[in-house]
């Protein structure tokens, strides 16, 4: 295959072919080939034109020194880039640990939201043995979604274990679904619950990320580097994993009886105990109107005029004890 060589930074593979080598040959014996001289014997420097047009014969040891020492200098200037980098990164290093021990810790605070990606994006990147994530509210915004699968798809790529935990409303989002079945046919493992307790990414158990709950979520986070509370929130995540439930990735196997029965026993469990509709589709990740359709459904099963009612004849029926009636 022959390759032009180019400029002297050009380090595209230079490849004698048997058609070049043959030709070398000819050249060397003091014959004059025929046809014309095949590009890699030039680009490799073991032919070189005169003037009047011959060709002559050069040592491949002569050539190599030619051709081969700009790569050399390419790759030299490369490493001593390299080199300055990681000086650089073991400066900033030490700067940033006294920074953060300065302010009382391994834990710093990230504000804007397009600084909070930036972070976690970089985070995954260099995940090389285990990522954990925890992702409430129901179904993502599918722009959010496809804007992951890339990273994740990636790390899963690099054997890095994936491990996420989603609510059980992500069952009917259709976006969900799709990102859920790619990242698991990759390798990763998706589980589900009706509460996932708040959302938190643990990278290689190095450094995690939790929302601020001084601030707007979207707005500020906290990265974790402190081993001690690594520890603790990965504990957090195991016992959810334990409760969790298996998400298939066929389509096939998606079981909306599942997401029906236990997502209306947490509603009216939640109803008993005297939260609003709001509050509950705040905590379980889906809309007022879907809470308001469990409660319906559930005074429909129970024969009640309202709310009140309801909950008595809940409560009056021990149905947090026993499995709840079959929807129609």
């Amino acid at each position: 295959m022959c390759v032009n060589r180019g400029e002297p930074g050009n380090l595209s593979p230079l490849q004698a072919c048997e058609e070049g080598l043959s030709f070398y040959a000819e050249v060397l014996a003091g014959h004059t080939p025929t046809g014309e001289c095949p590009e890699c014997l030039i680009s490799l420097g073991l032919l070189q034109r005169l003037e009047s047009g011959s060709l002559v014969a050069i040592p491949p040891s002569l050539a190599a020194n030619t051709v081969m020492r700009p790569m050399e200098e390419v790759i030299e200037r490369s490493q001593r880039t390299l080199a300055a980098a990681r000086t650089s990164m073991h400066l900033a290093e030490e700067v940033y640990r006294g920074s953060t021990s300065a302010n009382g810790g391994l834990v710093r605070v990230i504000r804007d939201a397009d600084v909070i990606s930036t972070a976690l994006a970089s985070a995954v990147r260099s995940c090389r043995h285990e990522l954990l994530t925890a992702q409430p509210g129901g179904g993502r915004p599918q722009t959010l979604l496809e804007k992951a699968l890339g990273g994740a798809l990636d790390a899963l790529s690099r054997g890095v274990g994936q491990r996420t935990i989603y609510q059980h409303t992500v069952r009917t989002h259709g976006p969900t679904l799709s990102y859920v079945e790619q990242i698991s046919a990759a390798g990763a493992e998706v589980r589900t619950l009706d509460e996932v307790f708040d959302r938190l990414i643990v990278c290689d158990r190095r450094i995690a990320f939790v929302p601020d709950p001084a601030e707007e979520r979207r707005h500020a986070a906290l990265a974790i580097e402190h081993p001690g509370l690594i520890r603790y929130l990965v504990g957090i995540f195991e016992h959810s994993w334990e409760r969790a439930v298996p998400l298939p990735h066929t389509p096939s196997d998606y079981r909306p009886a599942l997401l029906v029965d236990e997502t209306r026993r947490v509603v009216l469990q939640l109803m008993v105990s005297g939260y609003t509709d709001e509050s509950i589709a705040g905590r379980l990740g889906m809309s007022v109107r879907t809470v308001a359709t469990h409660v319906r459904k559930a005074s429909e099963l129970f024969g009640s005029r309202s709310r009140a009612q309801l909950a008595y004849l809940i409560a009056k029926a021990g149905i947090f004890d026993e499995d709840l009636p079959d929807a129609e």
